[in-house]
């Protein structure tokens, strides 16, 4: 142990590019690898890389965590800017690496902090401060600045025992587990023999309460059946606003759609219809009546215009009997909209570049219904923030998110999402039914469970009988709140014993 603590610290310069390399290590935990042991044993290692270091080096130890974490799990980011968005490639790549600094900066502020309060590396910086400032940060990085929750630790354990946190703490309280066992992990390698008992009793603690919440259940299946059907048109981003490729896109949505058998529920992916309303109104005015006649509820994503703001928005269509319109509330930043100056705005115009903002939806949108049955919709990226969609339930008995991952490639981000929506179901004990352009379209039960899914680029639809599910989850219930709470507590409670042990 003494030869890897060494190596650590053996100069700042290898200490950096280690915790750089264990940064970048942390991205096979997520999807679509799935190797989630590795989240806390590279915690912990990073744990073990901040002892013996004063706060200045802790800063940066923790920035260089970061920018490594960021920049080899959202390097599809490039796909989006540059290759399918056209921007110059040092633009994109400077974008890119923007993103992950300001990422890195959240870490270098955490560890910078639990260093100024404990100086020394016990177990009480292991195990109670740290695990405890580090979701907290997380849940600041999920909404400051409008927010940027990918890769929160606890996504990366939605295949464990750990999950079962899901719909008591949601993913932060997952986060802090799974940070706590790396400091248990870290205390066992370089803790005093008193401390590697209390982190052995910790872990005891944590698994039997695992055990006691793997076998309860909050929510109940309604005792009906909805019959659904999501549809994966495949279509080329370079090719989906060509104005040739309009009607053919059309055509294959209609195919894929209405045949003998009438589900209860059709839905189509984010703006699956490449053009606005009252250019294409014979189509949907034909799809609205073969809705109603088919007795059949049609979801269908498209870019809308609101006359009064004179600006465009991302829309879910309810066509049927059953009508009705959700648009987008949170919106991808410099993608949706773009908080610049208006020379910067004019810039990106000169470039050909996306520089017009979409206006977001109203918080208090009424829920759309399928035969009945609420649904909380959402569109793309507005499905990482678990916490903005608490207030559909629990009335909504169905959970729908649409999206075009289309704009990242086949890279990793397509599956990484998909981990998030399962999230989402565990969180509130719902059933997620989600249609995208090019994939992941599947269908996930209320225990996060993917139950079927569509090959990703390939034309398709997916059929399946799924179940309203009533009731709530005590994170519907209370949402963030408790779990920052006692996050803060645990901050303030582990400096103050650290002060009196000092004294």
């Amino acid at each position: 142990m003494s030869r890897l603590l060494s190596f650590l610290h053996a100069t700042p310069g290898r200490r950096n590019l280690i915790v750089l390399g264990l940064g970048a290590l942390l991205v096979p935990a997520f999807a679509p690898f799935g190797f989630a042991w590795l989240a806390p044993l590279v915690i912990g290692i990073f744990i073990l890389a901040l002892e013996g270091i004063d706060a200045r080096e802790a800063a940066r130890t923790g920035f260089m965590f970061g920018f490594g974490l960021f920049a080899a799990g959202t390097w599809w980011l490039y796909i989006s800017l540059n290759i399918l968005g056209g921007l110059w490639p040092p633009i994109a790549l400077l974008m890119m690496f923007c993103l992950a600094a300001v990422m890195g900066i959240f870490l270098a502020l955490m560890t910078w902090g639990v260093n100024r309060l404990i100086p020394e590396g016990n177990a009480v910086r292991r195990l109670i401060v740290l695990p405890a400032a580090w979701t907290v940060i997380e849940w600041l990085r999920g909404w400051i600045f409008t927010g940027f929750p990918w890769l929160s630790i606890g996504y990366s354990q939605t295949d464990t025992p750990l999950a079962a946190l899901a719909p008591l703490t949601g993913v932060y309280g997952i986060s802090w587990a799974t940070l706590l066992c790396g400091g248990v992990l870290a205390s066992l390698v370089v803790g005093t023999r008193h401390e590697r008992r209390v982190a052995l009793v910790v872990a005891g603690v944590l698994a039997v309460l695992l055990a006691g919440l793997a076998s309860l259940t909050w929510t109940e299946n309604s005792g009906r059946d909805l019959q659904v059907r999501l549809v994966q048109g495949a279509v080329s981003q370079e090719l989906k606003w060509d104005v040739a490729q309009r009607q053919p896109t059309l055509d294959l949505y209609r195919e894929l759609s209405l045949t003998d058998d009438d589900p209860d529920l059709i839905i189509w992916p984010e703006a699956a219809v490449p053009a606005l309303p009252f250019e294409v109104s014979d189509f949907l005015l034909e799809m609205n009546a073969e809705a109603v006649s088919r007795g059949t509820q049609l979801l269908v994503g498209i870019l809308t215009y609101n006359l009064d703001q004179g600006q465009f928005q991302n829309t879910l269509w309810a066509i049927g009997a059953e009508g009705g319109r959700y648009h987008k509330r949170h919106l991808v930043a410099f993608g949706e909209y773009f908080p610049l100056p208006d020379f910067a705005r004019r810039w990106l115009r000169i470039m050909n570049l996306p520089s017009e903002n979409i206006l977001p939806g109203e918080n208090d949108q009424p829920l759309l219904t399928a035969q009945g049955v609420p649904l909380a919709a959402t569109i793309c990226y507005e499905m990482a923030f678990g916490a903005e969609q608490l207030h559909f339930f629990p009335e909504a008995e169905l959970m729908v998110n649409v999206s075009n991952d289309a704009w990242f490639g086949d890279s990793i981000a397509p599956h990484q999402h998909l981990q998030i929506g399962r999230m989402r179901a565990m969180e509130t004990g719902r059933y997620l039914l989600r249609a995208t352009n090019t994939g992941i379209t599947a269908i996930v039960d209320p225990f996060g469970e993917v139950q079927q899914r569509l090959p990703q680029f390939e034309k398709g639809v997916l059929d399946a009988v799924v179940h309203p599910y009533t009731g709530a989850t005590p994170y519907v219930r209370v949402g963030n709140w408790l779990v920052i709470s006692a996050m803060c507590l645990l901050v303030a409670g582990g400096a103050l014993v650290s002060r009196r042990q000092g004294g």
